[in-house]
């Protein structure tokens, strides 16, 4: 796109929903953004609660944590499929467009990657754990797995900032 073209699409009225953050982000955007970040405090009670031997709490936040992923992930792409024209959106962006994709290819490989190491990790602890929860053979795996979800997590989160600071913001 070259420079005047992203000066039209500044002045053009934005596709969607105006999101609730003060920037270009369409509303379903804002509300992934806020979502995964009030994910992390849930994670951080969850493993307080698994620590404190409070296994019914941390799957219940468990549970909670994959809903609301797979509800953001709805959202987003209602959002992005059916209301708001994000590119049109991010069009504005100095970054537009190798910054902005850059940033979003990153975003999505951990995106991706957190939804199947929680889902993965969420589908053996069912599996494996008894009923009610509590410690099993199958603990010391989980407990690995359930590590690198979490990080994978702060990593979307992360990376999700940045992406739509450099689209909507910038």
């Amino acid at each position: 796109m070259i420079r005047g073209e992203v000066i039209a699409a500044a002045s053009v009225e934005l596709p969607g929903i105006d999101g609730f953050l003060g920037s270009r982000g369409s509303l379903g955007m804002d509300v992934v953004l806020v979502g995964l970040f009030a994910l992390l405090p849930i994670l951080a009670i969850s493993i307080v609660a698994v620590r404190r031997k409070k296994y019914r709490l941390h799957k219940a936040l468990q549970s909670v944590i994959i809903a609301a992923l797979l509800a953001a992930i709805v959202v987003f792409e209602i959002d992005i499929r059916l209301i708001s024209d994000w590119r049109v959106r991010a069009a504005a962006s100095p970054f537009w467009p190798a910054g902005v994709l850059t940033a979003l290819a990153i975003h999505l490989v951990f995106a991706i990657s957190t939804l199947v190491l929680l889902l993965w990790v969420l589908i053996e602890a069912l599996r494996r754990f008894p009923s009610p929860p509590m410690p099993a053979a199958h603990s010391r795996r989980h407990r690995v797995m359930a590590r690198l979800a979490a990080a994978d997590l702060l990593a979307t989160t992360v990376t999700g900032v940045i992406f739509y600071w450099l689209a909507f913001v910038s």
